[in-house]
């Protein structure tokens, strides 16, 4: 693979290496021998990690958080993984990244993993919360507008 590894990716480098269009934001890696399971293949929670590891520059590029003080705090509502093939010590994957709807305060992501073939889909629910623990945090327009620009995300009410 000629991406470079825990770099950002934008639709056409994705497009270059095959990745469906309807993904426009991903990371590529490789398979490290520390998510190897006892069966010699990638472990489960493996992959939500390198969900969790997308998010965070996904969140940051769109606009949703800076990490800071002054950024509402992100809580994952929910969490699915689902498996389609197994991976294996040193294969190169791609996994990518897109919102598909969001609400007042919270949106739901959709993740995949291709290596070079889809091996691993998942979704999150991500709720926005004030940094003080009490309310919920609406999404701002600038961040409803950059998940329906980028990711053609529809408002669910």
């Amino acid at each position: 693979m000629s991406l470079p590894y825990l770099t950002p990716l934008g639709a056409r480098d994705l497009a270059a290496h095959g990745i469906p269009p309807q993904w426009r934001y991903g990371m590529a890696d490789r398979v490290r021998f520390s998510e190897i399971d006892a069966l010699d293949h990638v472990n489960h929670t493996a992959c939500l990690r390198w969900f969790e590891s997308l998010r965070l520059p996904y969140c940051r590029d769109y606009g949703i958080s800076r990490y800071d003080r002054s950024s509402p705090e992100l809580v994952l509502k929910a969490v699915e993984a689902r498996y389609h093939a197994p991976m294996f010590a040193s294969e190169d994957y791609v996994v990518t990244a897109r919102t598909v709807s969001f609400r007042t305060s919270s949106f739901r992501m959709e993740y995949a993993v291709f290596a070079p073939d889809l091996r691993t889909e998942g979704s999150a629910i991500v709720v926005l919360l004030q940094r003080d623990g009490g309310d919920r945090f609406a999404l701002t327009e600038e961040m409803k507008q950059a998940f329906v620009e980028r990711d053609g995300a529809h408002s669910e009410g």
